[in-house]
């Protein structure tokens, strides 16, 4: 068990990327076969990802627009461009990405709670997709608290799906909690906010072990 005195009390970790392979390497396969520019797919697909904005993509994960809606208007978007900017190719190139849920992932979160710490997963996701990702983990018993973006009506990189998670954690104080997720943008905003943040890449033990030494476990 940790000691009283710890400094962090919360561990917040993004989904698709960290217990699943990354959907923008997905995005950048799959545009290198369109041949489009590095990031080019990628813009279109999910728009300026660091930033919340009306895009399709964010207006999907907001929950304020439904993915066949989202799906004509993304196609628009990359005929301007010259690309064919389908989703259901999307959807077909994450499920040929190698793995599938990260069963290492599972069991850190996991010791993470019996050691004390809430836990919440804080996903920017599709609501068409709720019910399937659900099932891909253990829910109640890794996770103190879920937050679906396409639920709560916000999304990652504005602050008030921090501020949310942390509420139905009982954190109030961002500086007692770290974030982990695999896009650069949310990391920086979660720094913003106040919460320690953590990169998460392709294997994702670095970053495990990176939030080890920050709980000192």
């Amino acid at each position: 068990m940790r000691s009283r005195d710890a400094v962090i009390e919360a561990v917040l970790i993004d989904y698709g990327g960290v217990f699943t392979p990354s959907p923008f390497v997905a995005v950048e396969r799959l545009g290198a076969e369109l041949g489009a520019a590095p990031g080019e797919l990628v813009e279109v697909m999910f728009g300026p990802y660091d930033r919340d904005t009306d895009h399709p993509w964010h207006r999907l994960e907001r929950g304020e627009l439904p993915l066949t809606a989202a799906r004509v208007e993304i196609l628009a978007l990359g005929e301007a461009r010259g690309l064919r900017a389908d989703l259901h190719d999307f959807f077909k190139a994450m499920g040929s990405l190698d793995g599938g849920i990260r069963q290492e992932v599972v069991e850190h979160v996991r010791r993470l709670k019996r050691d004390g710490f809430r836990t919440a997963v804080v996903t920017n996701n599709v609501a068409e997709f709720s019910e399937h990702w659900r099932r891909t983990l253990p829910l109640e018993e890794i996770f103190d608290a879920v937050v679906d973006s396409s639920d709560v009506r916000c999304r990652k990189p504005g602050s008030e799906i921090f501020r949310l998670a942390l509420a139905r954690l009982g954190t109030a104080s961002p500086d007692k909690a770290v974030f982990l997720d695999d896009f650069p943008g949310n990391v920086e905003a979660a720094r913003t906010f106040g919460m320690h943040a953590i990169l998460v890449g392709e294997d994702p033990a670095d970053a495990f072990a990176e939030l080890d030494r920050l709980l000192q476990r």
